[in-house]
């Protein structure tokens, strides 16, 4: 029989390294898996249309607006992104834990929608380290990267409203703590007895 996955939200200012953590623990653990957004920005190399995003174009995504698909949307970087709920609820229903990648605003948006979510936080372990992340990518003029860094402030603001504060200082510690996260959630007491009620009853009769 399965039983519902864990649903997490992880946030992070951009240049925190919250990208590249998150694929690294999907490589590393087979039973969560991202949850695949749709986004109005354009794609870039390397990406796919319906594995990273699912891409579409502005009256696309305000028609899915219109028809309350998403369980969170929100505007960034003057693009939109937005969750389907209908997919995410699926995905958690097959016993698959999944990971919504979203900003403080939609996490709030989420945790209305899912209360029992585990939410973390990553953040960069000074804001100079964040600034020299943003320059050392070599996509974005000073401009973009000095707003980038305005935004990363607000978003950093928001962290106390998170479960797990994670911080990005050395990648494979940071990469480590999330895993811990992802295990000692699983192993919730609640959770380990939903898995394991059979076995757990047996044992009690005499």
């Amino acid at each position: 029989m399965s039983h519902a996955g864990t649903l997490f939200i992880v946030s992070a200012p951009s240049g925190a390294g919250k990208t590249s953590l998150l694929r690294d623990l999907l490589a590393l653990d087979p039973r969560i898996s991202l949850s695949v957004s749709h986004t109005t920005r354009a794609m870039r190399p390397g990406e796919e249309d319906g594995v990273h995003y699912h891409f579409v174009d502005v009256a696309a995504f305000e028609r899915l607006v219109e028809l309350d698909v998403f369980i969170e949307h929100a505007r960034v970087f003057d693009n939109y992104y937005g969750t389907s709920a209908q997919a995410l609820s699926e995905q958690l229903s097959l016993g698959q834990d999944v990971v919504v990648e979203i900003d403080w605003q939609g996490a709030r948006q989420v945790r209305q929608r899912f209360p029992e979510a585990v939410s973390v936080f990553i953040a960069a372990p000074s804001i100079e380290a964040l600034r020299e992340r943003l320059r050392g990518r070599g996509q974005d003029s000073e401009e973009i990267v000095a707003r980038r860094m305005r935004d990363a402030r607000t978003e950093l603001s928001h962290y106390p409203e998170y479960d797990y504060l994670v911080i990005n200082d050395n990648f494979e510690e940071a990469l480590r703590q999330l895993q811990c996260i992802v295990v000692a959630e699983r192993l919730r007491t609640e959770r380990q007895a939903r898995a394991n009620q059979a076995s757990l009853e047996s044992m009690l009769v005499e």
